[in-house]
């Protein structure tokens, strides 16, 4: 799928197969423990009509660093034209994380997307699950 773009560094995959495309910082930043900050990455797309762009984390940074995306996933609709950016968190009590212009911040994942059509209801059909919510399939001390 084609995707129009304008980016001073084009969000590339690393892998043959890849879903997420590698998106980079366009300017630096120091994050302190416990601190956010919104990193622009210099990319605008212009999605077609029925997809939308996710912005995910990147699995190294946050297995390594404690680096996550605030709202992963951030959602690119696809009328949106101004800049991605990326707000990233630094979950680590004790250490600092510099981010320099060109580091891998985040990946971009390309969806279609379905658009829902909400009928008003009195009541819903039944489901064997039924209302259950959080930790409504079982949960046990110990488990992970």
């Amino acid at each position: 799928m084609d995707v129009p773009i304008i980016a001073a560094q084009t969000p590339g995959y690393a892998h043959p197969g890849d879903a997420g495309a590698d998106l980079v910082a366009a300017e630096a930043i120091r994050l302190e423990p416990g601190e956010r900050a919104l990193i622009g990455t210099g990319v605008r797309i212009a999605l077609p009509e029925g997809y939308a762009a996710f912005v995910v984390p990147r699995s190294g940074l946050a297995a390594k660093h404690g680096i996550t995306v605030v709202n992963s996933p951030g959602t690119v609709d696809a009328g949106y034209r101004g800049e991605i950016k990326v707000s990233l968190l630094n979950t680590d009590s004790r250490s600092a994380y510099d981010v320099a212009v060109g580091d891998r911040i985040a990946q971009l994942i390309v969806m279609p997307v379905t658009r829902a059509n909400f009928i008003p209801m009195d009541e819903l059909p039944e489901s064997v699950r039924g209302d259950g919510g959080f930790g409504s399939t079982g949960y046990t001390q110990g488990e992970r």
